[in-house]
C-alpha cells in the first residue's frame, strides 16, 4: 500500500526521505513526491509518475534540500496515477501533508472547502484533509490544534503527516486505521509508515496507537492519545540485520524468499517443537486458559492468508475434531451471523495492518467472541497488540509482493495451535508425536523440494504463451491449489482458477483444451485415486496436464502429461511442500514473461485500505 517517510533533522534529509521510500517500495505503488522546507523558509514539492528512481533523478537535477521534510509513494485510489494526484498535496503554498487510507467522506469536505474558495488540483480524497487542515489554521497558529480539529471531521482511515513552513522544524502525524511509526535518532526524528523506512538512520522506534497523535522535532517527541491527553508510549530497539532487506545473489526478493524457507521455518520451530512434543508456552501467559476453554475456531483472513486459513481449517477439524469456519475479512464484516459459545476469533495477516481483518477483529470484540488471535509477521502491528493471543511466523521482513515464506510460516504456526488445540480435544501423546517429527522433518524436506528449481524452470516454459490455466487440488491440497492459482495470476497476469479436482465435471470441464494447461497437486493421500480419475477426464478432452506428484503416486511423463516428482513427505506437512513447487513454477513463468516480479501491477504489499 502506500508509503509515508518523514524527517526533521540538524541536517539535509532529502537523501534520507528517497532512500526511505525506496525501501518500501515492496508496498506497491504508482507515483511518488516528496516535499521540503529549504533553508530560507520556502517549502518546495516535486511529484513524479512511476518509480522513486525517477523522483530521484528529478531531485538531483533540480537540487531540492531541505532539513524537514515528508515523502510518499501512492497506490492509486482516488484519481488515475498521475503527477497531479500524487503525493504530497499542499495548500495556500504553506503547508504539505502526506496520507495512507481513504476518506470516506471527501465529497461532502470538498464541497464545504471549495465553498471557502479552495481551489483542488487533483481527485484525491487526501486534497481535502490538507485544506481542511489549512482552514483550521485560521483559528489558531498551532499546527497541532488545526491537525487535531481537522481530523475530527474526518470519517475513514488515515495515517497522515503534516509539515507548515512557519513552523519549520516540526512534523505532525495522526493515526486511525493506518500505521505509523516514530523513528529516534541524535538531533533527528522521523516517521514513516513502516519501520523497515527508517532502518537506515536508526533502529530506536516508538510504535503509535490507533488514535494516536504525535508531533516530533529535531531534539524531541511528543504523543496524545485520541482523547487529546499526553502519553508515553513504549521506545523499542530493534535488532535484526539490515540485510534480510538486501537481494544478494537473488535476481528478485521473491526468489530469495522462496530459498530462504528452510532456514526461516527452522527459526520459526526453535523453541517451540521438541522431540516428541510442541511446547505450548509459546502462545503467551493467557495461551493456557484460552485454549482450555475454545471449543469452536473462526478464522478471518484476505488472500494468501485466507488459504493458509483453509488448510487449517482441514488439520483442525481432522487433527484435532475442533469445528471450524474460515472467511473472508471483507466479507465477514458485512453479513449477520450467529457467534457460537467458546469461540477463539483468529486472525491471520503476514503485514497486521490488513485492513479487512483489523475491522473484523475490533467488530468481533463487539459481538460476544471468547477470545481473540493472530498469526502474523510483525511484532508490533495492530493485529497483535489489539489481540488476545498471538503467535508470531518469525518470518522476518518480505519483500516481495506475492507472498512465500509468509505463507509457509503461517502454516507452521498453524499446526502448532492445531496441536495444541488437539491435545484437549483427544489427540494422543503418540499422534502429537508424528506430527513434531513431520514438523522437525520440514527444513531438510524443503531443500529437497527446492533442488527440483531447474526441471520446474523448463516446465515453466510451457506457459509462457498461455492466456488461462487451471489448478486442481482433492482434500486439503485443493487450498494449495488455490494459492498456487493466486500466484499465477498475481505475478504473470495469467488467468489461472483453481477447483477441487471432483468439480470438474461440473462446470469446468468445459473449458478444457490442447491450449489450456492443468497443474495438478498429487500427493499419494487416500484421495489419490478419485484424483486419478479426474485427471483421466482431462486427458480424455485434450488438456495438457502438469502433475506434481511423489513417486509412489504412478505418475508418468508421456504425450500431454508432465510430471514432476515431489519428495515423499508426511500427509500432515504435505500442503506445506507442495506449495513450493507452484511459487517456483509463477516466478519463472512470470520472468520468462518479463512482468514485474517483485511489484505486480495494481497490487501492493499491506493492503491498508477496505
Amino acid at each position: 500500500m502506500c508509503g509515508i517517510v518523514g524527517a526533521t533533522a540538524r541536517r539535509e534529509v532529502t537523501e534520507i526521505l528517497i532512500e526511505g521510500l525506496r525501501r518500501l517500495e515492496y508496498r506497491g505503488y504508482d507515483s511518488a513526491g516528496i516535499a521540503v522546507i529549504d533553508s530560507h523558509g520556502d517549502l518546495n514539492c516535486l511529484k513524479r509518475l512511476g518509480k522513486v528512481a525517477v523522483l530521484s533523478d528529478s531531485q538531483q537535477q533540480e537540487g531540492l534540500s531541505g532539513q524537514t521534510g515528508i515523502a510518499h509513494t501512492r497506490w492509486a485510489t482516488h484519481g488515475q496515477p498521475s503527477e497531479e494526484n500524487a503525493h504530497p498535496h499542499l495548500s495556500s503554498d504553506r503547508i504539505a501533508l502526506v496520507h495512507n487510507g481513504i476518506i470516506e467522506n471527501h465529497e461532502a469536505l470538498r464541497e464545504e472547502l471549495s465553498a471557502k474558495g479552495y481551489q483542488f488540483l487533483s481527485q484525491t480524497d487526501t486534497e481535502t484533509i490538507v485544506h481542511l487542515i489549512h482552514a483550521e489554521l485560521a483559528s489558531t497558529k498551532d499546527l497541532s490544534a488545526a491537525v487535531k480539529a481537522a481530523v475530527k471531521k474526518l470519517e475513514g482511515a488515515f495515517g497522515l503527516a503534516v509539515i507548515d513552513k512557519q513552523q519549520p522544524d516540526k512534523i505532525f502525524c495522526a493515526r486511525s486505521g493506518s500505521p505509523l511509526v516514530i523513528g529516534l535518532g541524535i538531533g533527528e526524528n522521523f516517521i514513516a509508515s513502516d519501520q523497515l523506512a527508517l532502518r537506515q538512520v536508526t533502529d530506536r522506534f516508538v510504535y503509535l496507537d490507533e488514535g494516536d497523535f504525535a508531533e516530533i522535532t529535531p531534539d524531541s517527541f511528543s504523543v496524545w492519545n485520541r482523547q487529546g491527553e499526553p502519553v508515553s508510549r513504549e521506545t523499542l530497539h530493534l535488532t535484526d540485520k539490515t540485510s534480510t532487506v538486501e537481494k544478494g545473489q537473488y535476481r528478485h526478493f521473491m526468489l530469495k524468499e522462496i530459498y530462504e524457507q528452510p532456514s526461516v521455518i527452522k527459526e520459526v520451530l526453535q523453541g517451540r517443537i521438541g522431540k516428541k512434543k510442541i511446547l505450548e508456552q509459546v502462545f503467551g501467559a493467557e495461551a493456557k486458559k484460552i485454549l482450555d476453554t475454545t471449543r469452536r475456531i473462526q478464522i478471518v483472513a484476505c488472500g494468501t492468508s485466507y488459504h493458509a486459513g483453509m488448510i487449517a481449517q482441514y488439520w483442525l477439524e481432522g487433527i484435532a475434531g475442533v469445528p471450524c469456519r474460515v472467511e473472508v475479512a471483507s466479507e465477514f464484516r458485512y453479513r449477520k451471523f450467529v457467534v457460537q459459545k467458546d469461540t477463539l476469533l483468529v486472525t491471520i495477516s503476514q503485514s497486521g495492518e490488513t485492513a479487512d481483518s483489523l475491522a473484523a477483529l475490533r467488530l468481533a470484540k463487539t459481538l460476544g467472541y471468547a477470545s481473540t488471535m493472530t498469526i502474523c509477521n510483525v511484532a508490533q502491528s495492530s493485529l497483535v497488540r489489539e489481540s488476545d493471543l498471538a503467535l508470531m511466523t518469525e518470518a522476518g521482513p518480505e519483500i516481495g509482493v506475492a507472498s512465500t515464506k509468509a505463507f509457509t510460516t503461517q502454516l507452521v504456526a498453524l499446526l502448532l495451535l492445531t496441536v495444541a488445540l488437539g491435545r484437549r480435544h483427544g489427540l494422543s501423546a503418540e499422534e502429537e508425536e508424528k506430527i513434531v517429527v513431520g514438523l522437525n522433518s520440514l527444513p531438510e524436506l524443503l531443500e529437497e523440494t527446492l533442488a527440483l528449481d531447474k526441471a520446474i524452470y523448463k516446465m515453466s516454459e510451457a506457459f509462457v504463451e498461455k492466456n488461462h490455466a487451471l489448478f486442481l487440488g482433492r482434500g486439503v491440497q485443493w487450498p494449495v491449489a488455490m494459492e498456487g492459482a493466486l500466484k499465477l495470476k498475481e505475478i504473470s497476469y495469467i488467468h489461472a482458477e483453481s477447483y477441487p479436482a471432483g468439480e470438474l465435471k461440473h462446470g469446468p470441464l468445459a473449458l478444457v483444451d490442447d491450449d489450456m494447461p492443468i497443474v495438478a497437486v498429487a500427493p499419494g493421500d487416500k484421495l489419490l485415486e478419485k484424483l486419478k480419475s479426474n485427471l483421466e477426464e482431462v486427458q480424455a478432452r485434450g488438456g495438457q496436464l502438469f502433475v506434481f506428484a511423489n513417486k509412489a503416486a504412478g505418475f508418468k511423463s508421456d504425450k500431454g502429461v508432465h510430471v514432476i516428482n515431489v519428495p515423499d513427505v508426511p500427509d500432515v506437512i504435505a500442503p506445506i511442500i507442495y506449495t513450493i513447487p507452484l511459487q517456483l513454477l509463477s516466478y519463472h513463468v512470470a520472468v520468462l514473461k518479463g512482468t514485474d516480479v517483485d511489484q505486480p501491477r495494481n497490487l501492493a504489499k499491506s493492503v491498508t485500505v477496505e
